[in-house]
């Protein structure tokens, strides 16, 4: 099976599509007329991280010259400026340029709280996302949604495209496996953006007693889901390029296991391997970089395999979430097979029924079927909340 993963590297033939007109997009901070008036006279707090710009100047910085009254800011996982390591605690503090205060929405408060919001009329949320459920902006969504819902605050979300969004793909997370890393019944690929995912989170009623937030969407102009956006500044330290952006949801499960996904390496997110695998032609040893301070097997020699090509040639094949890569692995791992799944797997795959899958034997196209009811069925949901012409 192993074999097959070094052949799965080259790209499948070239399917049709339409052109990436990227350039030609609006994202929703640029269309400041459409929001500006949401937010005279009020008392604002922005959600966003380095993501969050209009052109190459900060969303903040701009809201700020305009005159709006940003009281605070609100930053998730990897801070404000996003250099911080997935799941490093980050501090509270205030912006060197602006001075305003900066409170963290990771760690022990995920939530905003009521004392953090009494001196807020709108929040603005501006973060881009890549489409995927274990990638933790959705689950600040999430928070700061119902926390604005139980505060009577009114939420605008600055919609961004989903590099993501061509695609509905994997297993669909089971309530009894909902944590920060998963909260919703959604598939791994859930192919929306934030401002139609919002959407979803209102209308199916998941947030905390089925409130509701006061929600106003400010749309993109020009995008649709058949296009590939190409995101103009990197998500979080470990997706630095298109490539480890459309191979993180097949590697992200990875973290569940012992296998390194390259944090600490010049291509986190396109390598796999770790101490003594004997697939693969790629050595590497991961060094505490920005962003990857403690990666696994710091200092170790690692060898594996090399899937940044495959990333790039992404948009030139039928896409889909790939497991020949997990199943190859759990295959040739030399040491005890019961060890290779971690606890936190069945958290990042959204079930237990992946881990049982792989572990029993089934080959990927079996287990790909078994996603198909619950995917229809996600499907019919997701269409109702569309703001974008959808792919085909």
């Amino acid at each position: 099976m192993i074999g097959s993963t070094a052949c799965a590297q080259q790209p499948a033939p070239p399917r049709i599509i339409p052109p990436s007109s990227s350039s030609s997009i609006t994202v929703g901070a640029e269309r400041t007329a459409s929001y500006l008036p949401l937010l005279k006279d009020h008392r604002v707090a922005v959600v966003t991280n380095q993501t969050g710009r209009i052109g190459t100047t900060h969303l903040v910085d701009s809201l700020v010259a305009l005159k709006v009254n940003v009281v605070k800011v609100f930053a998730p996982e990897h801070g404000f400026r996003g250099d911080a390591d997935a799941g490093e605690h980050v501090k509270d503090g205030r912006d060197a340029r602006t001075g305003l205060p900066l409170i963290s929405l990771y760690g022990d408060n995920k939530k905003p709280k009521p004392e953090q919001l009494n001196d807020v009329d709108v929040l603005v949320f501006d973060i881009q996302d890549v489409g995927v459920r274990f990638y933790t902006y959705i689950s600040t969504l999430h928070y700061v949604m119902e926390a604005a819902a139980e505060q009577h605050k009114q939420l605008v979300v600055l919609d961004r495209p989903n590099p993501n969004g061509f695609y509905v793909d994997g297993p669909v997370l089971e309530t009894a496996n909902s944590s920060f890393v998963g909260m919703h019944p959604v598939p791994l690929v859930h192919g929306m953006t934030m401002g139609e995912y919002a959407g979803m989170v209102n209308g199916e009623g998941w947030l905390a007693n089925k409130v509701r937030c006061d929600l106003q969407v400010i749309t993109c102009l020009a995008y649709d889901h058949a296009m590939f956006y190409e995101l103009p500044v990197r998500p979080s330290p470990n997706l630095p390029n298109m490539a480890a952006v459309y191979l993180y949801p097949s590697l992200g499960l990875f973290e569940g296991t012992p296998v390194s996904v390259g944090r600490g390496t010049t291509k986190p997110f396109q390598i796999i391997g770790f101490p003594g695998c004997t697939v693969g032609a790629t050595d590497f040893t991961p060094q505490s970089l920005p962003g990857a301070k403690d990666p696994p097997y710091l200092n170790k020699a690692c060898h594996g395999i090399d899937i940044s090509d495959y990333g790039a040639f992404f948009t030139r094949m039928e896409p889909r979430l790939a497991l020949h890569w997990l199943v190859g692995m759990y295959q040739a791992y030399p040491s005890d097979k019961s060890t290779f799944f971690k606890p936190f797997f069945d958290k990042l795959a959204g079930t237990a029924m992946l881990r049982e899958q792989i572990t029993k034997g089934m080959d990927e196209d079996t287990i790909r079927a078994s996603w198909k009811p619950s995917l229809d069925a996600f499907r019919k949901v997701r269409v109702k909340y569309l703001l974008y012409d959808d792919f085909h």
